[in-house]
């Protein structure tokens, strides 16, 4: 045994692997749920991540087809001028689309729907493939035939408006018969939100439907196919060139590398939520991995003992299971990982057909790579503690550390590298979040969360122990078994807290969105928005309204679109800004002019203009905006509209309730600003009573005869469409989040396994002098009900802070606790910790009495 004593470094770590690898010969028994801890947190993040790998690899493999075009160039309501055109001809093959939203009518005015309207010329599409149910030609399709355009349809347009192939609809002035039900449209991501189903027409028919006015809501989308293959640089180039030679024509240039922006975003977001669920997965099993080893050691006690009497130092018997741990968190790190890199090929098949983007399916070694680091620093995190506090306790005290009450640290070298793990961890994650500071909040909540955890536990054993004592037999051994040593409190309240934190956020969250949506935004929101009401037509189109809505409450305002081009002097492709902000600055944004302030918004700073103000363009900027972008009154911006730059100062800020879904735009000018520029307006109609589906229809069948290219949004519609993408996300956070639950079930199933050596002695004791199996199954049932509702109670706290701070601090909504989930919190806490436990424990009575009290 010399070896123990005195060799190098290296010698000293060869004969403790060796050691380490004996020991491992007796199998993994008692290491299942550390293995297991494992393995689920490295799948989740593998897993995820790899997912999001494979439609980010999607997007781009279908970049110029998703695109339309190896680059796009889009302008918002003018289209290129002659001047634009020859240039954009000069770089290849270009196809012109037009987009809007639009109402098409059946021709004897009974029905009629919001539409995605889309008109193509004859070189669409660029890229891709437009393919028809019937296997129609698209050209001839959408070619006119006895004095009527033909169009293509989504499905859903028919089953709308209970028409077939071949019928006729009004769309503008124009009719329009749909010769054919759309199968693929290769570009439609592109187009982000929809709010109606796709119609497709010929860019040639556009003039006949009248939709199309000076300052129509209108975008025109200029695909460029390039000669040959060219390469990402080759396209960037393009955009810097287009962007010297005409600095202010005001329109947005995407190349096939970013032909999906916003869908992207979404990918990277729910990616970023999904790593972080399965980091807080891999943290609750990092309790399991300590109470793993605390309970190993605990049968090694007498073998460390004999490791120090023949002279082995606390040194090497912590090599011994460090090398013990690391082998074995390597087992779990390789099983979660196959099954991380098969979950994107399991998700692909079965996602085929509801994902907008065909997964590439492959093994992606960072994304793996990403799950190992995470799996092993997690492993290490959680063990180096219990290792550490073995290191130097003399071999007396290791036989009595069961019953021991004193909290014993470990050296300062072990609380630093664990300090130091944790913190790499963390920084980790931050590093690679798409979002830093919702990485950073939700980390740091984590952390609190585990260290209040940590701290409830310790106050419950704390009362417990204060407590009188009671009259039932049961009650007062349940009380007792809470705070005595090696009692399971600290375990379960740790397995189970974070797990039901998330849980009951994620549940609040959803909640509290729905309820926004459904209640209070539907009572606050106008019935209709009318956009691209013409300024010939906007007085009579006011009177109709107020014959056929006598009650209603109607607002009207111009109605523009522009791009923010520069803050301060600074253009906006400089400018980073935080991600509450970001949108603002991406593509064009509505804005207007006004005499007056706005009814639905409140000044916080600075003054309006006078009513007849003819000085400097001035602008009124929303708040918060203006505080995230790093904006104050005086400071300039630039805003392009029509092609044309405008420099405006900011005069003052104002606080908007966007919630309320009335007239609202972050910017509004001096009417000075746009004097003579075309442009349409926008109009809202508001009932103050509760009116009926049939008298909403009814107007809306009014408005569209009376006025066949003015576009009427109905608010409930859009709402319950939105309401239908929340309820579909929710439920896919919620089920992945149920990772962590399943964590925490199987820390908890660890714990309680843990605890059964202790329970046995105790059972067999208790039953020799005199008690019952039911009696002991009652104390033991109010032992873990006892725990499971004070773990419910922290994570109802815990979850409903975290909630409250989402939707209130970054969401800007109210918030209201819903008692539906706290009872579920509390239910599935009792029902998990009882459960489980009751299960456990009567496998523990059924020990016979003999062979323990032989040990004793």
């Amino acid at each position: 045994m010399s070896g123990f004593v005195a060799s190098p470094s290296g010698s000293g770590l060869r004969l403790a692997i060796r050691f380490a690898l004996r020991e491992l010969r007796g199998g993994l028994k008692g290491f299942y749920i550390f293995i297991a801890c494992i393995a689920l947190g490295v799948a989740a993040i593998a897993g995820v991540t790899s997912v999001s790998r494979a439609l980010t690899e999607g997007i781009s493999a279908e970049g110029q087809s998703i695109l339309g075009g190896d680059l796009s160039f889009a302008l918002i309501h003018r289209q290129a001028d002659e001047a634009e055109k020859a240039y954009l001809g000069s770089l290849g093959q270009v196809s012109g689309v037009a987009t809007m939203r639009a109402m098409t009518r059946l021709p004897d005015g009974s029905d009629q729907a919001l539409v995605e309207l889309k008109a193509v010329d004859g070189n669409y599409p660029l890229y891709g493939s437009m393919v028809l149910q019937n296997g129609q030609d698209f050209a001839g399709a959408l070619s006119r035939k006895d004095g009527v355009w033909g169009a293509v349809a989504d499905l859903s347009l028919l089953a709308r408006l209970n028409i077939s192939v071949g019928d006729t609809l009004d769309l503008g002035r124009a009719k329009i018969r749909i010769n054919a039900v759309i199968e693929n449209e290769p570009d439609k991501l592109a187009g982000g939100l929809e709010f109606g189903p796709r119609l497709m027409i010929s860019d040639a028919a556009i003039p006949d439907t009248g939709l199309v006015q000076p300052g129509s809501l209108v975008r025109w989308h200029y695909r460029v196919r390039l000669p040959g293959d060219p390469t990402d640089a080759t396209l960037q180039r393009v955009i810097s060139s287009a962007e010297t030679d005409f600095p202010k024509a005001g329109w947005r240039i995407r190349s096939r590398a970013n032909a999906a922006p916003g869908l992207q975003r979404n990918i990277d977001r729910f990616a970023q939520f999904l790593t972080l669920v399965g980091l807080t997965a891999l943290v609750v099993g990092g309790v399991g991995v300590a109470n793993a080893i605390r309970a190993y050691l605990e049968t090694k006690r007498n073998v460390i003992a004999s490791f120090k009497c023949l002279g082995a130092t606390g040194g090497f018997a912590f090599q011994v299971y460090l090398v013990q741990m690391l082998i074995l968190a390597l087992i779990g790190i390789a099983i979660g990982l196959v099954i991380g890199a098969i979950i994107p090929f399991a998700a692909g098949a079965a996602l085929a057909g509801v994902l907008p983007v065909k997964l590439v399916t492959s093994i992606y070694p960072m994304e793996l790579g990403l799950g190992l680091v995470y799996g092993l620093l997690t492993a290490l995190a959680f063990a180096l503690w219990p290792l550490g506090r073995a290191h130097d306790v003399p071999p007396t005290a290791l036989f009595r550390d069961i019953v021991s009450d004193k909290v014993r640290l470990p050296r300062k070298r072990y609380l630093f590298a664990t300090a130091a793990t944790v913190l790499l961890l963390a920084a980790i994650a931050i590093a690679l979040a798409h979002d830093k500071r919702i990485a950073t909040i939700y980390i740091g909540a984590s952390a609190g969360a585990f260290i209040l955890l940590v701290l409830v536990a310790r106050g419950i054993m704390a009362i417990a122990r204060r407590l009188p004592s009671v009259r039932s037999t049961e009650l007062r051994l349940a009380i007792a078994n809470i705070h005595r040593p090696g009692a399971l409190t600290p375990s379960v309240v740790l397995s189970l807290g974070l797990g039901l934190s998330l849980l009951v956020a994620l549940a609040l969250i959803d909640g509290n969105l729905r309820r926004e949506l459904t209640a209070t935004i539907a009572d606050q929101a106008p019935s209709f928005f009318f956009i691209d009401i013409q300024g010939s037509e906007r007085d009579a189109f006011q009177a109709l309204l107020e014959r056929n809505a006598k009650d209603a409450n109607l607002q009207s305002v111009p109605m523009l679109r522009g791009r923010l081009v520069a803050l301060k002097g600074v253009p906006v492709d400089q400018i980073q800004a935080p991600p509450s902000a970001a949108w603002i600055l991406r593509g064009d944004r509505g804005i207007t002019y006004a005499a007056r302030p706005p009814k639905n918004s409140k000044i916080v700073e600075g003054k309006w203009w006078p009513e007849n103000y003819a000085g400097k363009p001035l602008v009124s900027f929303e708040a918060e905006a203006a505080r995230d972008l790093g904006l104050a009154i005086g400071d300039d911006i630039t805003v392009n509209v029509l092609g044309r730059e405008i420099t405006a100062e900011i005069a003052n800020l104002r606080q908007v309730e966007w919630q309320s879904l009335a007239i609202n735009f972050v910017m509004e000018f001096s009417p000075n600003t746009f004097a003579g520029a075309p442009h349409a307006y926008l109009m809202t109609l508001g009932w103050d009573k509760e009116v009926g589906a049939a008298e909403e229809l009814g107007l809306l069948h009014s408005v569209a005869n009376a006025f066949p290219t003015v576009t009427a949004i109905r608010v409930k519609d859009a709402i319950a469409q939105v309401n239908d993408l929340v309820a579909q996300l929710a439920w896919a956070i919620r089920g992945a989040s149920s990772v962590t639950l399943i964590a925490s079930v199987l820390v908890l199933a660890g714990a309680l396994a843990a605890g059964h050596r202790n329970r046995i002695y105790d059972a067999v004791i208790l039953k020799t002098l005199g008690a019952t199996r039911t009696r002991l199954m009652v104390a033991y049932g109010l032992e873990y009900a006892l725990l499971g509702l004070a773990t419910a109670v922290f994570a109802l706290v815990a979850g409903g802070l975290a909630a409250w701070f989402v939707i209130s601090e970054i969401m800007n909504a109210s918030f209201t606790l819903l008692p539906v989930t706290a009872v579920s919190a509390a239910l599935i806490a009792l029902v998990l910790t009882v459960g489980f436990g009751l299960i456990g424990t009567w496998k523990v009575l059924g020990e016979k009495p003999a062979p323990v009290l032989r040990n004793l």
